[in-house]
């Protein structure tokens, strides 16, 4: 069973931030339900934002619109608890700000790491980890929010999958040499990424989000429609230009896709 240990993780938080400013009560586990289900426990006792839930494996883990994610052993599973105060319709901002943190974050340690829209993190074309973002709302704002973020780390992983131990080892990386200072870097990345949404603002957030999006440019097919990524909505949907977009500069040639909507798949 893989472990994670508190002191080295309080050290590598530490070590690596530039700035303080979420104080992070850690709670550490090797195996739990769900780590969002464990903190919205704690947050219905009276846990405070900041409060952060991480195992190495989970036995119910949930992904996007419902879906099981599978946390085999030896995988970095965190919940982050924030209080954002975001209006409800903004609140996929949240993933995406988390998303471009978190990748950022990952490539000034030296993990090329792009993002795959919408809440997908990538390397190499391949799944290293994926975000799932859940929230209370209270007379249309966000009042809480849980930031669940899973990364592959040492646990088995699919054909379209990557975990960042092997991929280190084939490219002879020591960027992050062990599971704490992954833990680490990805509480810094999701606070950096909200912390530019609620101080920059959205235009800010999108325009580095795209920076980093593996997608633009691709082409996409769903069901009569073809066209090429251009971009993210400040609400999360993809904007496709269709064909008529090459010869025409008129809004109305742009469509959206919410998330969930469409899958844009992996290379592998």
């Amino acid at each position: 069973m893989t472990k994670i240990d508190k002191q080295q993780l309080e050290t590598a938080i530490q070590a690596g931030r530039k700035h303080v400013h979420l104080p992070f009560s850690l709670h550490l586990f090797d195996t739990v339900s769900s780590t969002n289900q464990i903190l919205w426990n704690l947050l219905s006792q009276g846990a405070e934002p900041g409060c952060t839930v991480i195992a190495t494996q989970q036995t119910a883990g949930r992904g996007q619109w419902g879906r099981q994610w599978i946390s085999d052993d030896g995988g970095l599973y965190l919940s982050l608890a924030i209080a954002p105060k975001l209006d409800v319709t903004n609140g996929y901002q949240l993933t995406l700000a988390t998303a471009w943190g978190i990748a950022k974050q990952l490539q000034e340690s030296g993990v090329p790491t792009q993002i795959k829209w919408p809440n997908d993190l990538v390397l190499k074309r391949r799944k290293l980890g994926g975000i799932l973002t859940e929230t209370k709302v209270q007379q249309g704002r966000i009042a809480q929010a849980i930031i669940g973020v899973g990364i592959n780390w040492a646990n088995p992983v699919p054909e379209t999958g990557i975990n960042l131990k092997t991929w280190q080892a084939l490219n002879d990386s020591k960027s992050i040499p062990t599971l704490e200072i992954l833990a680490a870097t990805v509480l810094i990345g999701i606070e950096s990424g909200i912390q530019c949404l609620l101080a920059e603002g959205a235009n800010i957030l999108i325009s580095r989000y795209l920076e980093l999006l593996s997608n633009m440019g691709d082409r996409v097919y769903h069901n009569d429609i073809a066209g090429t990524v251009v971009g993210v909505t400040q609400q999360g949907a993809l904007r496709v230009c269709t064909e008529a977009c090459e010869f025409v500069t008129v809004q109305s040639r742009e469509i959206y896709f919410q998330p969930g909507t469409i899958s844009l798949g992996y290379d592998g």
